[in-house]
């Protein structure tokens, strides 16, 4: 896939994505860029931020920091951290790397995009668990219609071998699949989908630090394990149109059924979110 086209054009000029990146996102629904599109510097500021508030769990007590994989033990050392909404809790994390995500958004999207830096997960050295095939668009409220991107960045190389990004081409024209927590355990926050023989074109992207993988919301995705000594970071921005009523009903049950101790923390105001995934 072509990457070196996107360029970063000035500490605050953002970036640009060529003509030819622009349509084979919108053909395939994702797209990588595995050449950094920030300087290394911001990664290495990024990367002590992100230590650091993974380290004293920000976000814990409000439910936004959990075990995506598992049932959220206090006891139980987490397979698959998440922070959703981090920039509140480390408003230090905008920046450079912001900058050109919404410059990338602008151009996918339109300028009437709004970006922000929407959830870190963090896959333990050795233990980091797998993140099932899943289409992002299961976790949120079945009331509104979505267009929106994730612009994936991870603050480390990412291999086969500690859990890049893999994608199933085409899969964004698709509609909402079936889903259930992880393993069938209603404990679990993070989803799969029920049946994962509907992936057949799946293609892994592994990428450089501070590069970029950005997929639609009903992109179906994957990330292995974490098999290396070192812990494996990403950190995901969210951009996206205004949302819209969906036209007809539908439900998504598996998000009705959970029953996990993160929503037992959780605030109010992030009980309602339709994008608390």
């Amino acid at each position: 896939m072509e990457g070196r086209a996107l360029m970063a054009t000035g500490s605050d000029s953002g970036a640009a994505l060529s003509a030819r990146q622009i349509a084979e996102f919108h053909i395939r629904g994702y797209l990588a860029v595995p050449d950094a599109i920030v300087d290394t510097a911001e990664i290495a500021r990024l990367r002590a931020i992100y230590d650091e508030m993974f380290a004293v769990r920000a976000g814990r007590e409000d439910g936004n920091q959990f075990d995506l994989a598992g049932i959220d033990d206090d006891n139980r050392p987490a397979g698959l951290s998440q922070i959703l909404h981090p920039h509140r809790y480390f408003p230090e994390l905008a920046g450079q790397a912001l900058e050109r995500a919404d410059a990338i958004a602008k151009q996918l999207l339109g300028p009437a995009a709004r970006t922000e830096i929407f959830h870190a997960i963090l896959k333990p050295a050795g233990v980091g668990a797998p993140t099932p095939w899943h289409q992002d668009e299961a976790y949120w409220d079945p009331r509104s219609q979505y267009y929106s991107i994730s612009i994936w960045m991870p603050l480390q190389v990412a291999t086969l071998e500690n859990g890049c990004m893999w994608f199933e081409d085409g899969s964004h024209e698709w509609d909402v699949l079936e889903h259930q927590s992880i393993g069938g355990d209603v404990r679990v926050h993070g989803l799969e989908l029920v049946n994962p023989t509907v992936i057949r074109n799946a293609v892994a992207c592994p990428i450089a630090a501070g590069g970029v993988t950005i997929h639609r919301n009903r992109t179906a995705h994957y990330a292995g394990p974490n098999r290396t000594n070192e812990p494996r970071r990403a950190l995901i921005f969210s951009a996206a149109l205004p949302d819209r009523p969906f036209v007809g009903k539908r439900q998504f049950p598996w998000n009705e059924n959970k029953q996990t101790a993160r929503a037992g923390r959780a605030s109010e105001d992030l009980a309602g979110s339709p994008r608390a995934n």
